[in-house]
């Protein structure tokens, strides 16, 4: 539809309906004997169809901006060739530039608005639970759960997506899509998010988590509070972004701007100087098909870089737009260059190369075998599993996140519910909880509260390794009766190792890690991930250090992090990088990793080169082939309408090899 409405379309498909007639019967008619002036005055008005348009924004930026453009190259070109007589050529020109233009914009268009797709992907409609009108003065929003309305029993009701308010209840069944960014109240499901951040696989999602418009229900209905109004939900904002950065003009096509800005009134004066010098030093002809003019009215047209131009915004463009499609959102232009530079990479360690949030690593009961290795997550072990479950009964009533890693690895080895919910439950501040489970008096706590309270030792090589290794350890025992211990550390995300032998793969020279903890556990993250360069115990001022230090002898720098407490290493870098998408992380940084994944990364940097491969190539191929039909014109080979048919061809190719950025790297 786009390319077909435009009234510039429109009006270059009419000058060519009127130039077909003529240009078929200006081969017939001689051989016939005949002639017609009718075939002049077909192509001239062609010309003035389809040249209306462009004759006018050249007027309008004269005018105004008092700027030579292509328009006006073009313009200047038609004209001259009607003044001598060659009005075949007039026409076409016009015509071919007309269509070209259009073309051009269509595909331009094509690659911006690609984002925008995303937006016909959220339903329009909404299942609302809400009491109905005769009830909720009597039930009220607040005190509502979700489901019939408990007075009339009055069903969900379907509601336009705009009605919605923050806060309501909407119901998601199997299989259809969020229609509201939300928080999951009730059930559990699969949600495929990959058209907001390109994950392949189904999230897990349960009480507590959040939910974007868009994504994919999976098996399960789910209950979900709304959190964002249709307008200010995440892909919405996704798509702002988007279209912010396509606005954004990278150094690479500021040159091309500039350049082209200096380029096309030096081109005029040149044409001009083709035209008046051979024939008034040199006694050449200047009228005729042969003549001066023609040759410099030939150049006008080989010289416009409409190719030169475009090649850049295009590649910039539909990089960008493939970067969001993937779960990568570029600021602008400006950091797929610079990213494409960079072969030094700092990353922060907590929430970056690790989940940010604590897990079990190890549980290991007294009654373990001794050749057991992390019980909790690898070997299967009946005392272990007992372990697990007793500390997970105790700590289900506890929303500390210590107690949530314990309940998470009960419920992942499926051994969560095993004993009955502890009774009598107390906190021990900063020290630990106990209860009641099953009779016995249950406590879990640090080392230092039992080295307080406890009258037994508690020393066995296992908990030794685990200090030392720099896991919390958490020690258990029933009726003062020593069980074990569980070890629980910041996990480190399983595809960070991956990341970071990609980004070697790829050239790095040197890969960084910050990290305000001790040496411990900045040497054991760093033994997972394969990190070499470590720097622990760092303060923020810290790492904006040694981002510093690292630009000053490397010059291009990245910084990872998860753009809440390391803004300002992320702003110091040539390149901040936020993995995750709290809006604060939206904010901050130069490239967001929407996925929360940091395998994106590798995938952002090969998209960064591609693109920047790509713009060399199309400004390469651009002026090549205006170099050729340049010295083809001068040596009078090249006529006007072959000159116009290469700066299209040209403006298409660079064009269409900028949209393979859609879809690669």
């Amino acid at each position: 539809g786009f390319l077909w409405q435009r009234r510039e379309t429109q009006l270059a498909l009419l000058g060519g309906l009127l130039i077909l007639p003529g240009l078929l019967l200006n081969e017939l008619l001689p051989m016939l004997g005949w002639s017609h002036p009718l075939l002049d005055v077909t192509s001239v008005a062609a010309m003035a169809v389809a040249g209306y348009p462009i004759a006018r924004s050249a007027w309008r930026t004269l005018r105004i901006n008092r700027e030579i453009n292509i328009n006006l190259l073009m313009t200047i070109a038609a004209v001259g060739a009607v003044i001598i007589g060659a009005y075949t050529e007039a026409g076409l020109v016009m015509v071919l530039f007309a269509l070209g233009e259009a073309l051009e914009g269509y595909t331009a268009a094509k690659a911006r608005d690609a984002i925008r797709g995303l937006t016909a992907l959220a339903p329009a409609e909404a299942t609302v639970l809400r009491p109905c009108i005769d009830c909720a003065g009597h039930l009220g929003q607040d005190g509502y759960s979700g489901g019939p309305c408990p007075f009339c029993g009055l069903e969900p009701q379907r509601v336009p997506v705009d009605e919605l308010r923050v806060g309501e209840t909407i119901l998601v069944k199997p299989g259809e899509r969020m229609p509201m960014d939300g928080r999951v109240v009730n059930g559990r499901s699969a949600v495929n998010q990959a058209p907001i951040t390109g994950e392949s696989q189904p999230v897990e999602k349960a009480p507590g988590d959040g939910v974007f418009a868009s994504s994919v229900n999976g098996e399960g209905s789910l209950e979900i509070e709304v959190t964002h109004l249709a307008a200010d939900n995440t892909i919405s904002r996704l798509i702002q972004m988007v279209e912010a950065a396509q606005e954004r003009r990278a150094p690479a096509q500021r040159f091309v701007d500039r350049f082209a800005r200096v380029y096309t009134p030096l081109v005029v004066g040149v044409a001009a100087l083709v035209a008046v010098v051979p024939p008034l030093f040199f006694g050449a002809p200047f009228w005729g098909e042969t003549g001066w003019l023609y040759r410099a009215l030939a150049l006008l047209v080989v010289a416009c870089p409409c190719a030169l131009v475009i090649s850049t915004p295009v590649s910039l463009i539909s990089a960008i737009g493939n970067g969001a499609r993937r779960g990568v959102l570029f600021k602008g232009g400006a950091y797929l260059e610079a990213l494409s530079r960079v072969r030094v990479m700092a990353f922060d360690k907590t929430g970056t190369l690790t989940r940010g949030e604590p897990a079990v690593v190890a549980a290991r009961a007294v009654g373990c075998a001794e050749d057991a290795e992390v019980c909790a997550t690898d070997t299967p072990c009946g005392a272990c599993d007992d372990l697990l479950a007793l500390a997970g009964a105790v700590e289900q009533r506890s929303e500390h996140p210590l107690a949530r890693a314990v309940v998470a690895a009960a419920d992942a080895r499926g051994v969560h519910g095993r004993f009955a919910a502890a009774r009598d439950v107390r906190a021990l501040t900063g020290q630990g909880v106990t209860g009641i489970v099953d009779g016995r008096a249950v406590t879990i706590g640090s080392h230092a509260y039992f080295d307080d309270h406890a009258a037994h030792a508690v020393h066995c090589a296992a908990l030794a390794a685990a200090q030392e290794a720099g896991y919390t350890t958490m020690l258990v025992d029933a009726d003062a009766a020593y069980q074990g211990f569980i070890a629980v550390a910041d996990a480190v995300r399983p595809e960070s190792e991956t990341a970071v032998a990609a980004l070697r793969a790829l050239g790095f020279e040197r890969l960084v890690m910050l990290t305000g903890d001790n040496e411990v556990i900045a040497a054991r993250i760093a033994a997972h991930t394969g990190i070499a360069d470590v720097r622990a115990n760092c303060l923020p001022q810290d790492k904006v250090a040694a981002v510093e230090a690292l630009r000053q002898a490397h010059a291009h720098v990245a910084m990872v992090g998860d753009g809440i407490n390391d803004t300002p290493a992320l702003a110091t870098a040539t390149v901040g990088i936020a993995i995750g998408r709290s809006a604060q992380a939206m904010e901050t940084a130069d490239v967001v990793l929407l996925g929360d994944d940091l395998a994106q990364l590798p995938f952002a940097v090969r998209l960064a080169r591609a693109t920047m491969r790509t713009i060399r190539a199309n400004v390469a191929l651009s002026i090549g082939i205006k170099l050729a039909f340049f010295v083809l014109v001068l040596l009078g080979w090249g006529s006007m309408w072959l000159a116009v048919f290469a700066d299209v061809g040209a403006s298409l190719l660079v064009t269409l090899n900028g949209m393979r950025l859609r879809k690669r790297p």
